[in-house]
Parts: structure tokens; sequence; C-alpha cells
């Protein structure tokens, strides 16, 4: 996702004066930003990071809606607006399959230790941001067994 794409969007939602998108893709952009700074990438925001900090941005709204009291429905609706929006953008993670086929691809060496914490090690450089954590580590740890 480019930054570009989120400012544009975001200049769309005020003017058609939509407060709660016009919020959610603001605050998505504050986080980028903050995130190429700390990095010392202000001026050179590359798509893989500002994807990394949309599935930052997902899971803390997801946590959110999850720990919100049931009796709060107005806060559970706030949330799962924002969560919405924020998964528009969200890049496409790989399947449970997908990082099987890449792991037994690219990391067979690996793989053949059966050494799961040798092969996270390994694996998730590369698959960070592509695949959802928990998913690598049941699929490693099924080609471990």
């Amino acid at each position: 996702m480019e930054l570009a794409v989120l400012q544009k969007d975001m200049v769309a939602a005020m003017k058609a004066k939509d407060k709660v998108r016009k919020e959610a893709i603001s605050s998505l952009i504050s986080a980028v930003k903050k995130v190429a700074i700390d990095e010392g990438h202000r001026d050179d925001i590359k798509p893989e990071l500002v994807d990394q900090v949309i599935l930052k941005e997902l899971k803390t709204v997801k946590e959110q809606i999850d720990t919100c009291p049931a009796e709060r429905t107005d806060l559970i609706e706030e949330y799962q607006t924002r969560y919405n929006i924020i998964n528009e953008y969200a890049p496409q993670l790989m399947s449970a399959e997908e990082v099987k086929t890449c792991l037994q691809e690219k990391f067979a060496e690996v793989l053949a230790t059966k050494n799961k914490g040798q092969i996270m090690k390994a694996v998730m450089g590369e698959l960070k941001g592509k695949a959802d954590g928990k998913v690598i580590n049941q699929v490693v740890g099924e080609l471990c067994k």
C-alpha cells in the first residue's frame, strides 16, 4: 500500500464529510509517519512499511473490540467501523497452504533440522507482513512433527 493512496482517500473522506472514515485513515497515516521517522525513513516510506503498520493497527483495533465490555455497544460499533475501514487497506495475507508451500520450497534445508526455533528464526524475516505469525507458527509446528 502506498502512503499517497491513504492520503488521497483521506482527502476524499474530508470532501465527503465522512468524519469517521477521515479519522481512521488519518490515524493510519500518522502511525505510518511515526514508524517511518523512528526507522529513519522520513522521506522514503516504502509500501512494505505501510503494510506492516496497517496490520499492526488492525490487530490493535481487533484487541479493542475483543476487550470492550459487552454493554458498551456504542464503543464496539465505533471500533468495528474503524476495523472495517482499516481492513480495506490491509494487505492480503498468505493462507496456511501457501505458507506451507513457501516453506517447503525456500526453507527445505532448515526444515530438515526439525529445530522449530531455528526454523522460525529463518522464516520470520522472509514472511513477516506476508503471513500471520500464528499461521506460520502452526505450519512450522506441523512440519516439525
